[in-house]
């Protein structure tokens, strides 16, 4: 036997690996792209032996160790058609030929809310992302997808966390840049704050110009509501409730979903309505009834309802359709259903809508895979699908926010 085994890279996997056609099964390479010859020692790791045209040097001094991106190494083009061929193939693997749309470009450093490892290690802090495929904490210095206000924080979130924190320990640390200033939520292991310790908290909240501070859930100071402006309504936003990653991603979706709208519609379900992101534009529109199980955020999205002029009726409920899917009865009150669930998808409400007498579903996802699956269904149903427009939502990474519109 040789002592090495060369191949050709064929194609991207989903998840961005490089995928070998063999005899016992696909290989996958780890940072692979097509066209390109690796080998494979009996006794080594693999090796590249040849580039790819499409392959550039990564603009981030992270990549490779940070987990929070993997495709920095892909070209342009290659990047989108790979994005693109990613929702291809969720609806090829339900028997679907789709039209895919090309890949709307959002840019970079514009991430609003960051998910972050935190760990104290005596005066010294750590604050960034999992290294790929360990735990180990990437201490991150630059971040090409963070917002510029959360970057420049660091200093100041490393300062609270030697307080925060007991003095060995990790956790985790929300941020999100709101249009008030930033919200800072520590998971801090639940160590007791002694009055000096919050004091320097909300000293270093200030100079942060944070608008809240909050420690293992207890507000340590608010300076401002912690607000976001979402179709004309100012709604407060929880520290951990979702929000929709990139305000320029929401903004394409929400274009999408409202261009869709039926032009004589007049009343509309918002499934898994959340905060309130389609339910506010619409309501500029039609009235709107809003569905999440999320008591929070049906609380949230009912407040910011009544400080806000100018809107058609919104009667928002709390309801978990996972359980509790409308039913084809329920249904037939609307002109349309706006769909935007969770990861997870939406099987049994969508095998409802497939049963119910609703003209127009306009579905929103960030899981191709699951979007695909309830089309399936609403198409088995006696909808059609329109094109799918994907939306570069979580950039350099393998997921993909995608909009369609199903028709009677």
């Amino acid at each position: 036997m040789a002592d090495e085994t060369e191949f050709v890279i064929e194609r991207l996997g989903a998840k961005g690996d490089g995928i070998v056609p063999t005899q016992s099964g696909e290989r996958y390479v780890a940072g692979g792209l097509p066209g390109e010859r690796w080998v494979w020692p009996e006794d080594g790791l693999l090796r590249r032996v040849s580039d790819s045209p499409d392959r550039v040097a990564p603009p981030c001094p992270h990549f490779s160790t940070c987990g929070g991106c993997m495709a920095q190494h892909m070209s342009e083009r290659l990047y989108f058609e790979w994005k693109q061929q990613i929702v291809r193939d969720a609806f090829h693997h339900r028997g679907i030929k789709a039209g895919i749309e090309p890949v709307r470009r959002m840019p970079l450093r514009s991430r609003r809310r960051a998910f972050l490892g935190v760990e104290r290690r005596g005066h010294e802090v750590m604050i960034g992302f999992r290294e790929e495929g360990q735990h180990s904490l990437v201490d991150i210095t630059e971040c090409l997808l963070l917002d510029p206000s959360i970057m420049a924080a660091f200093p100041h979130l490393k300062a609270m966390a030697r307080i925060a924190m007991p003095g060995n320990a990790s956790g985790r640390l929300i941020v999100s840049r709101l249009d008030t200033g930033l919200d800072i939520s520590f998971d801090n292991g639940h160590k007791m704050l002694k009055p000096d310790e919050r004091t320097a908290l909300a000293q270093l909240a200030e100079t942060a110009r944070a608008a809240r501070l909050t420690v293992a859930g207890d507000a340590i100071v608010i300076r401002a509501e912690p607000r976001l402006m979402i179709g004309g309504a100012e709604v407060d936003v929880p520290p951990s409730l979702f929000l929709q990653a990139l305000p320029e991603a929401e903004r394409s979706m929400t274009s999408l979903v409202l261009d869709a709208l039926p032009r004589k519609a007049k009343r509309v379900a918002d499934l898994f309505s959340g905060l309130g992101t389609f339910t506010f534009p619409l309501a500029k529109k039609v009235q709107v009834s809003a569905f999440d199980s999320d008591r929070r955020a049906i609380a949230v999205l009912e407040a910011a309802f009544r400080r806000t002029a100018g809107l058609k009726p919104i009667d928002a409920r709390v309801r978990d359709l996972f359980r509790e899917p409308l039913s084809p009865k329920e249904l037939e009150a609307f002109d349309a259903v706006i769909l935007d669930p969770p990861r997870a998808g939406a099987a049994e409400q969508s095998e409802r809508l497939a049963r119910s007498k609703v003209p127009v579903v306009i579905a929103v996802s960030c899981c191709p895979a699951t979007l695909a699956r309830d089309a399936r269904t609403l198409i088995d149903g006696g909808f059609r699908m329109g094109p799918v427009t994907p939306i570069d939502q979580f950039i350099y990474s393998p997921h993909v926010e995608a909009v369609t519109v199903f028709t009677r």
